[in-house]
């Protein structure tokens, strides 16, 4: 979705389209949040809506980028994007597939469940492996695919490159090309509208390890040893919003407003499957959320006891 939309002066505009984690990681928090998110549209910027929520249940052959730990059925996570109208994406960006690995039940039996799922909205895969983006669009076709962010892609030709593949909807750049503005103030139109940016980075800006961290996801997917530790500064510490907040590549809702929007950008995705529901809350309000009703909308969530997410 271009997000594309006229004003009365016949002047463009753009609506930011969120693509939010935790699909089958925290579906009991989507449960919570998406009925608030409907029925009280006041709460919430008019600016933004969701373009997708996406995910993979923890034990997945095809999965990479993050462990996953999800364990909600398909079934469930369906039926609630349904409900709501929200296109749900699988990630399966595992970098190390082999043809051996194409076979597996669970993966194909969830491409399938999300492909029948079109006829409500249309659902997606994000893919690294070449090898299996040929298998999905064989077999598949109903999915639409996004370019991973973990093909690490830093140099600004070959993202653009990977902006004209016809293959994909979406290109997800490595967060250090997020404020490469002039080159990305050149794209065509047709280029920014697949464009999805990474907003909350928190791994360091000067990372050389970054799809090294990747690859070792990837293998732990398969069964494997992780082989790989992070040396980079602060590794030890974990996620932190503030500290993401500092991160060069960073884009906050201003950023969003003022500088994406205007140039014609549209999508934006929020990372956090591996953190806990209360963060990725955290990040619902600062990117959604008005300021005055932040404390209404949390309360709602943390308040409600028939609710175990925290």
């Amino acid at each position: 979705m271009s997000g594309r939309s006229m004003t009365e002066n016949n002047k463009t505009e753009y609506k930011a389209h969120y693509h939010l984690p935790g699909l089958f990681e925290f579906y009991e928090l989507y449960k919570a949040f998406l009925p608030l998110y409907c029925e009280h549209r006041e709460y919430f910027y008019d600016w933004c809506d969701i373009g997708s929520v996406y995910g993979a249940p923890g034990d997945c052959l095809w999965g990479g980028g993050r462990v996953g730990y999800g364990d909600s059925s398909a079934r469930d996570v369906l039926e609630l994007m349904r409900e709501y109208g929200i296109s749900a994406r699988l990630t399966f960006s595992n970098s190390l597939l082999g043809p051996e690995h194409l076979a597996d039940k669970q993966c194909n039996d969830l491409c399938r469940a999300f492909e029948e799922g079109k006829a409500y909205v249309q659902n997606g895969v994000i893919v690294h492996s070449e090898l299996l983006l040929d298998y999905l669009q064989e077999n598949y076709p109903g999915l639409y695919m996004v370019s991973s962010t973990t093909k690490v892609i830093t140099d600004f030709d070959l993202f653009s490159a990977e902006l004209d593949r016809d293959e994909f909807r979406y290109v997800v750049p490595d967060f250090r090309l997020n404020k490469a503005f002039d080159r990305l103030g050149a794209l065509s139109q047709k280029q920014k509208d697949k464009v999805e940016f990474l907003c909350n980075e928190c791994c360091w800006f000067s990372c050389q390890d970054r799809k090294a961290c990747y690859e070792d996801v990837s293998r732990m997917a398969l069964g494997e040893k992780s082989i790989h530790r992070c040396t980079s500064p602060n590794a030890a510490g974990g996620y932190r919003f503030s500290k993401a907040m500092e991160n060069p590549g960073f884009i906050g809702i201003d950023d969003i407003k003022n500088i994406y929007l205007p140039l014609g950008f549209s999508n934006f995705k929020i990372e956090g499957r591996s953190l806990g529901s209360a963060i990725v809350l955290e990040f619902l309000l600062y990117y959604m959320t008005k300021p005055e009703y932040q404390l209404r909308v949390r309360e709602e969530i943390y308040l409600d006891n028939t609710l175990d997410l925290f």
